[in-house]
């Protein structure tokens, strides 16, 4: 499985964005898709994730300006956020947790820049 992620970039304090994450591969059906967030020297924490069944969970500081959703049919998560504060500047990674009842399966994107002026 691979996920390729896209949409970051530089935004105005106050706009908003939309990252995009493609996944490939043979993927198990049950599965969550999701974004994390990395600043500098700092963990990575979760922004958001969808289930394959469409129930989204957000983080507290995104929620009310976030929207995950999924596109099933072609394995593809969407993040679009606004009312960016300079606090969102992190590195964005997607991520796909598969379900196999007995285990689960982890992959990564490799990241994508926000970066949000003050």
């Amino acid at each position: 499985v691979q996920l390729q992620a896209s949409g970051g970039g530089f935004v105005n304090s106050g706009g908003s964005l939309r990252l995009s994450c493609a996944a490939s591969g043979n993927i198990y059906r049950h599965n969550v898709m999701g974004w994390y967030r990395q600043a500098p020297g700092e963990e990575r924490t979760l922004v958001a994730r969808v289930l394959s069944g469409g129930i989204p969970d957000y983080a507290d500081s995104v929620k009310g300006r976030s929207t995950i959703s999924r596109d099933n049919a072609t394995n593809t998560v969407y993040l679009r956020m606004s009312s960016l504060k300079p606090e969102d500047t992190a590195v964005y990674y997607c991520k796909l947790v598969e379900n196999l009842g007995y285990a689960t399966l982890d992959y990564w994107g490799q990241g994508t820049q926000v970066t949000v002026s003050s």
